[in-house]
């Protein structure tokens, strides 16, 4: 992906690879047990059966890394639905994605599964978003136009969305319902390597699927007649980005709940620095995806009163302002 960038865009990415090392960094030194940025690299760097390399190795570490790849799959697929649907208020949920894992997870907490395995949340979760996934591209396999794609996952989200309405109705017991509604929210806490290991091949498998996306992007900003002359094809372009998207973000939902607005915010940050070719905005989105959700996880360990911010609540302040500006950008551009 680099290959294809300019010298801007191969500064950019550098400075927000550092700054992600920096913010890595930083996160670690938040916990129960505050630490120095010097403890955490002698946590890294020091003997497996040391306290503090187990503190940092073994709790903090893989919510970190979590984090990021999390961050990174939804950075990188709201810049690759905004190139292919041409709407720069596209983002993973569009699809009816992120809805759909939610509903699966929300089912697995509300039958008790979770007192069999602890994997029945994330498989429960992955299998929604797989059920999405195989009825948007069994309508992108009919050629149909961006306005379908986009409404049948308008129509997908709405159902599940009513579906987790109903069964949090009928929730057992209190403690169940809670268990939703703050799995809704979204939460890195107590994330261990099972739940690197388990979301983070989908992650990449998500990705590897998006590979070389960026050039037939291009071609399809010049509309969908030209990008077909310019011999893209069209519907293995959906194909590709609708599966890959469903994957990479199927999986962070199904370890870490719902997040919002990551996906959307992003890519407009991206493009203040390299311009709107879609290309150039894909490998940026998903390092400055996994910056935002690591500040973000930052500040839901900041002492908040009683309780703690959720992780989905904190990206929703963070997001929800910009929505509202770039909706009205996008309003007085259409004038």
């Amino acid at each position: 992906m680099i290959k294809g960038l300019h010298l801007t865009q191969v500064y950019l990415v550098i400075a927000l690879l550092l700054i992600l090392i920096g913010v890595g960094l930083v996160s670690a030194t938040f916990g129960q047990a505050p630490l120095s940025i010097a403890q955490v690299l002698e946590g890294l760097s020091g003997p497996e059966d040391s306290g503090l390399s187990i503190i940092i190795r073994e709790l903090r570490l893989p919510r970190i890394i979590l984090g990021m790849f999390v961050g990174a799959a939804l950075g990188f697929s709201g810049a690759a639905l905004q190139g292919l649907l041409r709407n720069p208020l596209a983002e993973p949920g569009v699809i009816g994605v992120t809805a759909s894992a939610s509903l699966g997870a929300v089912v697995a907490i509300y039958f008790g599964l979770t007192a069999f395995s602890t994997y029945a949340v994330p498989v429960f979760s992955m299998f929604g978003a797989l059920l999405a996934t195989m009825v948007v591209l069994a309508v992108a396999a009919r050629d149909a136009s961006v306005l379908t794609l986009i409404l049948t996952g308008i129509g997908l989200s709405s159902l599940a969305t009513a579906l987790i309405s109903l069964v949090m109705n009928f929730a057992p017991n209190p403690m169940s319902l809670r268990d939703m509604v703050l799995w809704m929210l979204g939460s890195l806490e107590n994330r261990t390597t099972d739940d690197l290991s388990l979301a983070v091949p989908f992650i990449i498998l998500g990705w590897l699927l998006m590979i070389g996306v960026g050039q037939g992007l291009n071609a399809l900003a010049l509309g969908e007649d030209a990008a077909t002359t310019l011999g893209v094809n069209l519907k293995r372009l959906r194909w590709r980005i609708i599966a890959g998207t469903a994957l990479s973000v199927g999986a962070a939902v199904s370890v870490c709940g719902g997040i919002g607005f990551v996906g959307l915010v992003v890519p407009h940050i991206v493009r203040f620095f390299v311009g709107s070719e879609p290309r150039h905005i894909l490998l940026p989105s998903a390092i400055a995806g996994a910056i935002l959700l690591t500040l973000a996880d930052i500040i839901t360990r900041l002492p908040f009163g009683n309780g703690q911010l959720q992780l989905g609540v904190v990206t929703a302040f963070i997001g929800a302002p910009v929505f509202l500006v770039i909706v009205y950008k996008t309003r007085e551009a259409m004038r």
